[in-house]
């Protein structure tokens, strides 16, 4: 089989396979760091919401006034 100008041989199937799969599970993935990554902010302003602040924040006082 022929494809893109290349002869890929008898193996052809196996090979569109293997880029195939590996294209999907890239896919997947940047998917999953997406879909973790909102709902990990989600997680944070819902923590941030019931007066919980992170420590890194030296701009903010305990009763959620900034300085």
């Amino acid at each position: 089989m022929v494809l893109f100008g290349m002869d890929l041989g008898p193996h052809w199937a196996f090979i569109v396979w293997a880029y195939g799969l590996a294209v999907a599970v890239i896919v997947l993935l940047i998917a999953w760091v997406v879909l973790d990554h909102k709902a990990q902010h989600r997680t944070l302003a819902d923590l941030e919401a019931q007066g919980l602040r992170r420590r890194s924040r030296r701009d903010a006082k305990p009763d959620g006034q900034l300085s």
